[in-house]
């Protein structure tokens, strides 16, 4: 098999299998006493993930946690930074935002009884082209000026891989008094990001896609140490939220501690955060700058042969600047579209795993942590035989 769908499901760790073997035997051995003596302990066991992650997001340990999965986190996210004041009641997305992130931020706007035809801004390419421009993004946060209360973009774009730049983008927001928040599924462990640097004021990502988790796995979120330390902010709160030293002494009144933390709301999933462990090892191991180098490669390397073995019959959607994608390609075929999708299932048939989104989108992801150069030539091979068919 020739695996190119970590954009949309990372493989397995091979520590991830003795990782959760180990919690399941602390359970079978401990039962509650697991809590503080397993091997690593279960009350502070998301704590272990936080270091790593904070260098994936380019962020202070403080400024990151590792809790619940995406959409919860931005629901989450929104309720204290979406906090909508007379006439600055707009959120920027994308047109084209992954559904998921659409329905959460209408539904919000929803729920402060704020009509979505109104309020929420939605940007889109210029006429023609598929990727949305640096520019354009600046010009229309100035267009909205006061009456915007959130930019809510992606760090990658899921359809057309694009990498957003962010710093130009935060500023944008910041100038016009709006705040930016970001969706990093697709960015985090696969670009390389500086949160913190960059002013951002929150950001949410799955774990599953490039930091190869395991399906469901713990998400995370980031935010900015500025809001994680105003108390002042609303937020919905939980239990793991509360002062660790107070916690198990059930004071009714929530004291939440310093930084991203004080947004938990309950104890970490231990058996769905012992893979993301695993795979957070590896990338300390590796470094993100050594991965994106070789991420920059790979992904070159296989455009450069797409270029040249089939342009008359695969457009690459994915912009070609190496700072405008992370590692996915994403292809249209020069076909109808039953046969276009057609070759997507050719090539699973040959064991090349990538996949399809509609209407037209082919997407393959060279990943730097496990695919090959070879790997990459034989599924272009692959790819020329199917579209031949």
């Amino acid at each position: 098999m020739l695996y190119f769908g970590g954009h949309s499901l990372g493989l397995q760790p091979k520590a991830a299998a003795t990782m959760v073997e180990e919690e399941l035997a602390d359970w079978r051995r401990l039962g509650v006493l697991g809590h503080h003596d397993a091997v690593r302990p279960w009350i502070p066991y998301h704590e272990r993930a936080a270091r790593v992650l904070a260098e994936l997001v380019g962020a202070a340990e403080s400024e990151v946690v590792a809790m619940n999965s995406l959409t919860v986190n931005l629901h989450l996210m929104m309720v204290s930074f979406f906090r909508p004041e007379g006439t600055r009641n707009k959120i920027l997305i994308e047109r084209s935002a992954f559904p998921s992130d659409r329905y959460a931020v209408v539904s919000q706007l929803q729920y402060h009884g704020l009509d979505a035809a109104q309020c929420l801004v939605e940007i889109e390419p210029r006429v023609g082209e598929r990727n949305l421009k640096t520019e354009d993004i600046i010009d229309r946060i100035a267009a909205e000026g006061s009456h915007l209360a959130m930019v809510l973009l992606p760090g990658v774009q899921y359809l057309t891989g694009q990498a957003f730049d962010l710093p130009p983008l935060i500023a944008a927001a910041h100038r016009v008094g709006a705040l930016a928040g970001f969706d990093l599924a697709h960015a985090i462990g696969n670009i390389e990001l500086c949160l913190h640097d960059w002013q951002a004021d929150f950001a949410v990502w799955c774990s599953y896609k490039y930091l190869n988790a395991g399906p469901g796995a713990v998400g995370g979120c980031f935010v900015n140490d500025r809001h994680g330390r105003d108390f002042k902010r609303p937020r919905f709160a939980g239990w793991w939220g509360h002062n660790k030293a107070d916690r198990f002494l059930y004071d009714p009144n929530f004291d939440p501690i310093d930084g991203a933390q004080g947004w938990q709301l309950s104890n970490p999933p231990i058996l769905s955060t012992a893979p993301l462990l695993a795979s957070l090892d590896i990338f300390n191991r590796a470094g993100m700058p050594a991965l994106r180098k070789k991420s920059i490669a790979l992904t070159g390397f296989m455009r450069h042969l797409l270029e040249q073995r089939l342009s008359q019959h695969v457009e690459i959607i994915t912009p070609a600047a190496p700072a405008e994608h992370g590692c996915q390609l994403s292809l249209r075929i020069a076909r109808p579209a039953a046969e276009a999708k057609r070759c997507q299932a050719l090539l699973t048939e040959a064991g090349v795993i990538g996949d399809w989104r509609e209407p037209d989108v082919l997407r393959l992801a060279p990943i730097p942590l496990y695919n090959s150069f070879a790997e990459v030539c034989a599924a272009v091979e692959i790819l020329a035989r199917a579209i031949g068919a």
